[in-house]
Formats: C-alpha cells, structure tokens, sequence
C-alpha cells in the first residue's frame, strides 16, 4: 500500500512516549509499504532531511507547530465553535494545504492521522480510507468527573464538547486503535455505534534494543521520566515529591531522585535530594543504572511507555493505579502499585533495601515485556487491521 502518515510529533529523536510509538509504527509500516510522512515540527531543530526518519519514510514534509494558547483570540472565539478550543486555536492552514497538495500529487490507499490533532484535519482527506491512529480521550474524561467547583464547570463543558465534536469525527474514520482498553471502553461507552471500529494496539518495545544495555546499579537512587510539559507529570511528580519523597528520606536519607526531560522551570514543593537532568542522551543507560523507576501519575490516559523502558531494562517500577493502567501487570509480580502517600512510599523503601526482591521483579517485568509488549508480536496485527481497512474498499 501506498500510506500518508499525519503526526503531531515529528518522531525522531525518539524523547517521549508518542515520538516512540509513532517512529515504531512508521519502521513496521515501510517494511511492508511505502509511507509518505506529513509531520508537525515541535522542536526548532527538527529538519525533515533526518536520516533515522528518511530511512524509512518515502517522503517527509514538516510543518510549523504552534502549542494551544487559551489567551489568543482565536482560542477565545472557540468558546462559540463547536469544536474543542485547542482544536480551534492550532488549526494549521499549512498543514490543511500540505494534506491536499499530497493528495493532490499521487493516490494513497490509506491515511493514518495519528492522535486527535492529526484525525482533526479529516475534513481534508477526500474519499482516501482512513485510520485514527491512538485514540485518547480517558485525560478528559477524569478531569470532568473529578474536579470541584467552577473548574468543574469549565471541564464539563470541555467535555460536553469534546464528546459532540468526536461523535461527528469519528464518523470519517474505518478504523480506531487505542493504546489500552479502558480507552475502548470509554469510546464504545460515549460512542457506541463506532465500537466495531475500535482496536487496541498496546505501546510496545523493540525489546532486542534494550537486552544488551547494562549499567552498574547506583544505591538508593529514584528515577522519573517524562517532561512537564505534559501535565499529568508535573502533576504527579508535585504529588511525589511533596508527600512521598519526604517519607522515603525520612528512613534512607542517603536516596537521590533524578527528574528527566523539559521541567519548563516549574517549581517542584522541595529540591532536596532531588535532581533535574532535563534532556539526556542515553536515557535507557540512565534508568538501567537506578535502583528503582517511579510512575505516581494521578491523571492521564494510554500505556506508560516509561514503565515498559524500565521494566525492559530491569529496573523495578513503583506506580500508582493511574500510573499502571492499560498495562496486563499484576501488583506483587511485575510492579508494585499504591496510591496513598505512605503506601508509595513503602514500597520505594522496600525495593531500596531489598536485592532479592528487585532481582525477582525485574525478571518478572522482563519477561512480561517480552510476551506483551514487543513490537515483533504486535505490529503483524496491527498491519492486518490496515490490510482490512484497504480491503472493505474493493
């Protein structure tokens, strides 16, 4: 098949969650078809020439990104539209124009819009058979049943938006992967006359990229990965390090928490013991190195891809419900889970002073990984569900 990819992230360096799925689904994909990529660039750096993606995409174009502002006019003018406001404020015109230039030039048997920023240029696509490709929307929902007051208001109507902007959207699409199944849940709940299109395609690994990287483990040292530019991060690490952290260094003084990707300068509740590395080049040797991986995530939806690297790489995961949703784990055996304050912290100290009981979790989650979360076993399904969608059409 001939594909046209649209991303919100340009996929290549692989420093979040989504740049790791995208530029895995795009490697499986130019295996077995061609791939044009139609890609936002969210960094200043990005340049469509990068040869990890030109090796595996026909053709890369890249388009300016512009991040949602709610003070822009036009974010404000969204409060009448019945689209979501940030749909509104980062609409792109280039892009609009890039979609239907490519279309324009040659014929593509399917596009792939990946994330709802992508899926929203729909209207653009013509007759092309079409895939949303990750489909969220669990963020939105717990902030609309979980906040009090007026910000309650303002998040209900967000969703009450949200909702009645998909049920139209989701009309243009023959197929609907998620990253977990409460995601299915949630659309065949909201959206129940489009549940047959749902599947779910789990985040994954290329674990053989991860069984050769071995690293000294450093005692007593704590590791989260995710910038604060999404905000369920900052969030939880807030959470963590205001209530959790305190508790741990109360009975091992000696621990050090290390804080990885873009923090945007946002003040944590105390910094001490507590280091933030930003950006940092070999992440997997990182977290291989620490004694314990942390993912008190109290919002968000999907699959951590943050905890299958570290499970991958042997180090033990701490996380909260949230935090291990989506994942086929059990608590004890994989990972621990907790959500209180005191219980999170708990189990970091046990870990921290138990060799026996990390060598065990680790080769459990190892294992784990292995089984469920390896692109090897996963993308032959997911390249079956396109051929299906190809095929209604003939």
């Amino acid at each position: 098949m001939n594909i046209l990819f649209l991303s919100r992230w340009f996929p290549y360096p692989m420093n979040n969650g989504s740049k790791i799925r995208i530029y895995n689904l795009l490697r499986g994909l130019s295996q077995h078809h061609r791939v044009t990529l139609l890609s936002f660039a969210d960094q200043a750096e990005v340049s469509p020439d990068a040869p990890e993606v030109r090796a595996i995409c026909s053709k890369v174009r890249v388009v300016p990104w512009r991040e949602f502002d709610p003070r822009t006019l036009r974010a404000r003018l969204g409060f009448l539209s019945p689209k979501p406001r940030s749909v509104v404020d980062t609409f792109s015109p280039e892009m609009a124009e890039a979609i239907m230039q490519a279309l324009t030039e040659e014929k593509f048997d399917l596009i792939i819009a990946s994330q709802l920023q992508m899926a929203a240029y729909a209207p653009y696509f013509g007759d092309a058979p079409t895939a949303f490709e990750e489909f969220e929307i669990g963020l939105f929902h717990d902030q609309a049943f979980s906040a009090d007051g007026k910000i309650r208001l303002r998040r209900a109507l967000t969703w009450f938006k949200l909702r009645l902007y998909l049920s139209q959207l989701l009309r243009r699409f023959r197929l609907v992967t998620m990253a977990s199944e409460r995601e299915r849940g949630l659309l065949a709940r909201n959206f129940p006359q489009e549940r047959a299109k749902a599947a779910v395609i789990p985040n994954c690994l290329n674990v053989d990229e991860y069984e050769g990287i071995h690293a000294e483990k450093q005692a007593n040292t704590i590791i989260f990965s995710g910038p604060f530019k999404y905000r369920a991060n900052y969030e939880a690490m807030t959470w963590f390090v205001g209530e959790v952290f305190p508790l741990i260094l109360e009975q091992i003084p000696e621990a050090q928490l290390m804080i990885t990707g873009d923090h945007e300068n946002l003040p944590l509740p105390s910094m001490r013991n507590v280091t933030l590395a930003g950006y940092v080049d070999d992440i997997k040797s990182l977290v291989a190195s620490c004694t314990v991986s942390i993912a008190p995530l109290l919002s968000g939806g999907g699959t951590r891809l943050k905890i299958l690297e570290a499970m991958a790489l042997g180090t033990p995961v701490v996380a909260t419900s949230k935090g291990a949703e989506g994942l086929e784990a059990q608590a004890g055996e994989h990972l621990f889970v907790a959500d209180s304050s005191s219980d999170f912290a708990e189990y970091v100290i046990k870990i921290l002073r138990d060799e026996r009981l990390r060598l065990r979790l680790a080769e459990n989650a190892r294992r784990l990984v292995r089984e469920k979360y390896n692109w090897g076993s996963v993308l032959p399904a997911y390249l079956r569900l396109l051929d299906a969608v190809r095929s209604d059409i003939n």
